[in-house]
């Protein structure tokens, strides 16, 4: 299992990720006798010289659709942005050279923006979360957007349209507060979404679906006062039973993502599920309450379990 990522974080980033999944995800894939790599975008050679005979390369070693699958999920937080053409170009070129990706390039889009989520997911049994898109272009300033805003109700979250780890949430009271956040995303030139603020202590469940089956869940509780449950801005997180609304909805969201793993995230005003967005690649969180991580593993081992059935079923479909 290849799995490809832009390989640009921060010392103090890569001192945190490594210990918190990087690690335990190749560990599990050893003991499940598989091989995982994670590798930068620019690793991947490919000689199409033969373009009936393509040959691939991870770094100097050849790799095959029988022996290779690569994980491609699109990331675009900001300093992944030079790499977001590279990424979907590269995915591509793979799907055309005939290897199985868990994950299609056709998926990445709809997946990494969430307005285009909502829309692809609109009759979901939990219904999708109210959202509007808008873009923050050198014209930002002429406050065109505002066409668009004559509906909308306060407060409001604005957020990155294809971020993710709850970075760059925001609260907005007024139609002035979205004005300075679009200047401010200008400087980025980072679409935003906007979306009804649901209320204080909203929480959020992350449910993970593997083999169309949902797995476990994480519930996220957000620090007082914030608008957002993410850990990296506060929240706690715990591993409760998956809540039955949410595990009779993993049927539509199988049959409308047939992937082997995906995560799909749901939000909770107090009285009702909301349909949030959808993750591809939703970290396995550990449980900090349990040194052994049991859960992470069993999670992680269910995953990639079902990458590896996905190719042997897929190769066999290709009669390879």
């Amino acid at each position: 299992m290849c799995w490809i990522f832009p390989d640009r974080e921060s010392t103090r980033g890569t001192a945190m990720w490594h210990p918190f999944f990087w690690d335990l995800y190749a560990e599990v894939a050893g003991e499940l006798g598989l091989r995982w790599t994670r590798n930068a975008p620019d690793s991947v050679t490919v000689d199409g010289l033969d373009a009936g005979k393509p040959r691939v390369y991870v770094d100097d070693e050849l790799v095959t659709p029988e022996d290779t699958l690569f994980i491609t999920a699109l990331y675009s937080l900001p300093y992944q942005s030079m790499d977001v053409f590279n990424q979907y170009a590269l995915y591509a070129v793979l799907e055309q050279a005939g290897f199985y990706l868990p994950f299609p390039p056709g998926l990445s889009p709809i997946a990494n923006d969430k307005l285009a989520t909502v829309l692809h997911l609109r009759d979901s049994p939990i219904p999708p979360i109210p959202t509007l898109r808008i873009g923050t272009g050198r014209d930002v300033g002429k406050h065109l957007y505002e066409v668009a805003l004559e509906n909308l109700t306060y407060p409001a979250i604005v957020k990155p349209a294809g971020w993710c780890g709850g970075g760059g949430v925001n609260l907005a009271r007024d139609a002035e507060e979205i004005r300075g956040l679009a200047s401010l995303a200008q400087g980025g030139d980072t679409t935003l979404v906007i979306q009804p603020y649901l209320g204080e202590g909203t929480i959020d469940y992350r449910v993970y679906v593997v083999d169309g089956r949902p797995y476990a869940v994480m519930k996220r509780i957000p620090e007082p006062g914030s608008p957002v449950a993410n850990a990296s801005r506060g929240g706690s997180m715990e591993f409760p039973p998956v809540p039955p609304e949410l595990a009779a909805a993993t049927e539509y969201f199988a049959r409308r993502l047939p992937i082997p793993f995906f995560c799909a995230d749901f939000l909770f005003d107090g009285e009702r599920y909301w349909f949030s967005e959808l993750e591809p690649d939703g970290v396995i969180a550990p449980d900090h309450g349990d040194p052994a991580r049991t859960l992470q593993r069993d999670i992680t081992r269910a995953r990639w379990t079902a990458y590896r059935d996905a190719h042997t079923r897929w190769l066999n479909q290709e009669g390879r």
